[in-house]
């Protein structure tokens, strides 16, 4: 609150001042996040303000939402299942049967060439799979087949940019220790058998 002097009357009126935002409200967002059992372990999917920020598969509930921690440092988390159980269900669901694929509306963050790659893996329909060399010369990079599997090796987005289609030059499934998707591994073979039903 502020007073002002009213010039005609001599008089202090006061008047209000809108109070200014907290460092928390602007720095920190609010990630929703939602987990289900699967036969692969625990899948994580959190939300924002513009979309599905994350997907996470994991062996436990703790090793999610650690991921999650990691990955959003200064974000505020809130868990609902009920929430996301839309979301969830249809990860579960594609884990089981293979059949149908993850359709989420993602909110993705990275640098525009980390973008560019995902976006292009996302166009890989279930039972389709590629090289990291092929990926980069799709994107019209074909000298960086590296820096296409660091996007790779760094996607938050398990399943919902399936990048476990994306693999190496002499089409072994390429997956390395940091990535921790090694869980997703079986996806590729459930895929192809999926289709011959």
């Amino acid at each position: 609150m502020i007073r002002t002097r009213n010039a005609a009357s001599g008089t202090h009126q006061q008047s209000l001042k809108p109070p200014k935002k907290s460092r928390r409200d602007s720095d920190h967002e609010l990630l929703t996040y939602g987990i289900a059992k699967s036969a692969l372990g625990c899948v994580l999917v959190a939300t924002g303000d513009k979309g599905v920020a994350a997907v996470l598969i994991g062996e436990s509930p703790t090793v999610v939402i650690d991921d999650l921690r990691t990955r959003f440092p200064k974000a505020r988390l809130t868990r609902d299942d009920q929430m996301l159980v839309s979301e969830t269900s249809q990860l579960v669901s594609y884990i089981e049967s293979a059949k149908e694929d993850v359709n989420f509306d993602l909110d993705l963050r990275g640098t525009e060439f980390q973008k560019k790659v995902w976006r292009a893996v996302r166009k890989l329909k279930i039972g389709e799979t590629t090289t990291y060399t092929d990926l980069a010369r799709t994107i019209g990079s074909p000298s960086a087949i590296r820096a296409v599997a660091n996007a790779c090796s760094i996607n938050p987005f398990a399943f919902a940019v399936p990048c476990h289609r994306v693999l190496h030059k002499e089409r072994a499934l390429s997956f390395s220790p940091n990535r921790g998707n090694d869980r997703q591994r079986p996806m590729v073979d459930r895929e192809a058998k999926a289709l011959k039903q």
